[in-house]
């Protein structure tokens, strides 16, 4: 049997046309799951090295704009001889639908992991139809 190895590079978020980031640090975009259930979906982001003051959500109309800063991790006195991992911060930005409850949304970050919650509305939950025979 083959081993397979599959190697994850960070990507870095892109910059819009047009539009200026006020600091020099590489920002990435952090890789999310999503998940759906019953009365909610559930994004799930990692973003390592960011701790909870360093989380900025913001929800401006219909998007859904996750941040995270990462404080800088250099030992005092001493100089990287090899480094193969590359610190910056990470952004993205989700589009939401109207099936999404805009005043439900609630986020933990545990252990490098965002997990935001976002309940679904009235019109997007499933509803049981009851039917009735005719006579």
């Amino acid at each position: 049997m083959n081993d397979v190895t599959m190697e994850i590079d960070k990507k870095e978020a892109e910059t819009p046309i047009g539009v200026e980031r006020s600091h020099s640090r590489r920002t990435y975009v952090p890789r999310v799951d999503i998940y759906a259930a019953d009365d909610n979906f559930y994004l799930l982001a990692d973003m390592p090295g960011v701790s909870q003051d360093g989380v900025d959500i913001t929800l401006e109309k219909n998007q859904l704009t996750i941040r995270g800063r990462v404080e800088n991790q250099d030992v005092d006195g001493y100089e990287p001889s090899y480094a193969e991992y590359r610190v910056g911060d990470y952004e993205r930005t989700f589009v939401l639908s109207d099936t999404v409850d805009r005043d439900q949304i609630e986020a933990v970050l545990k252990n490098g992991v965002l997990r935001v919650s976002l309940t679904k509305s009235e019109i997007a939950k499933v509803r049981k139809i009851e039917v009735q025979s005719e006579v």
